[in-house]
């Protein structure tokens, strides 16, 4: 799934290496997909370095496969939740205009 993990690397820890890659890459969203996609899940599930990989999955953009737990279709709209909250807190953060009173100063 990888180039080489060093042995101080999350990935070195992460049980999807002892799993067949292709478990993490269903084609499709119905079907034998969606069983695929929950064996997948599982195995995340299990993995002591799910938040680290899901992390990664985020910043580096990963547009196919179960990463960190989630499909992309799910990292997309946390991707998409994350940047409206954002947006939120950023306006909400913006100072009001101080209004220019005339004759003042």
């Amino acid at each position: 799934m990888f180039n080489q993990p060093t042995d101080r690397d999350w990935r070195a820890k992460g049980y999807c290496k002892y799993e067949d890659p292709e478990l993490f890459f269903a084609t499709g969203n119905s079907g034998p997909a969606l069983l695929q996609i929950a064996e997948a899940k599982a195995v995340c599930r299990r993995c002591p370095v799910t938040s680290e990989c899901l992390a990664w999955a985020l910043e580096s953009g990963q547009d196919a496969g179960v990463w960190g737990g989630m499909t992309e279709d799910e990292r997309r709209n946390l991707k998409r939740r994350n940047n409206r909250r954002i947006q939120r807190e950023q306006s909400s953060a913006d100072p009001l205009p101080i209004a220019v009173v005339e004759g003042a100063a």
